[in-house]
């Protein structure tokens, strides 16, 4: 079997609101999807149950965050692996700056083939954990998805923002919890207006919930 046979027999059929989400960068997301599902499993990037709910459990809960960015930001994607969230808000988003930051090699190594071969100018991969970030708190906006409890996420990245620069992290069911459970690493950095909200309910089949919060000085 081929690779175009492959990705479509793997993948799930792309949802209706891939279009209107997406506008005419579609093509790209179609693109990124494709290779993520012909070859994500392959390279460790996702697991084998996921080719057959790529688009709706990760290509959608992305990029229905991308209206959440400011244009002209710069904005980093700690952890960055598959590409989730990063490149596909990358695709959604041409008029934001992204940096996606990401330790392991064979990871860096997709992201940057993905940038290359879908022509990202918005893009930049750098190898790096986030807390190893040498080059100081320089973004309007970090985003994150499925790294890590918000108490072990905030050192990780609130360092990278700016004064009034904003987290912006995709998290799961349990994100109220989490808020409470990092009360006091809340309090260290400095964050204010921490809640949680909930888009794309009536949108996409699995809304996305997103934990927004400022750092304040």
């Amino acid at each position: 079997m081929d690779d175009v046979s492959r990705e479509t027999s793997m993948i799930e059929a792309e949802p209706t609101a891939a279009a209107s989400l997406f506008g005419e960068q579609i093509d790209l997301a179609r693109r990124f999807t494709a290779a993520l599902g012909a070859h994500g499993e392959e390279r460790g990037l996702i697991g084998p149950l996921e080719p057959p709910r790529l688009w709706n459990r990760h290509i959608l809960n992305s990029a229905i965050t991308a209206p959440l960015f400011t244009s002209g930001s710069r904005v980093a994607d700690v952890g960055s692996g598959a590409g989730l969230p990063g490149l596909v808000l990358a695709i959604a988003r041409p008029d934001v700056e992204w940096v996606l930051i990401e330790p392991m090699e064979r990871r860096v190594a997709w992201l940057q083939e993905q940038v290359d071969t879908l022509g990202l100018a918005n893009v930049v991969v750098t190898r790096s954990r986030g807390e190893d970030w040498k080059d100081g708190a320089v973004f309007d906006a970090v985003t994150a998805r499925a790294v890590s409890a918000l108490r072990t996420l905030i050192p990780l990245t609130v360092p990278l923002l700016r004064v009034e620069g904003e987290l912006i992290l995709l998290k799961g069911v349990n994100a109220e919890n989490e808020i409470g459970a990092a009360a006091k690493v809340i309090q260290r950095y400095r964050l204010t207006n921490v809640r949680v909200e909930v888009v794309g309910d009536g949108v996409i089949d699995e809304p996305t919930r997103v934990l927004r919060a400022k750092r304040s000085r």
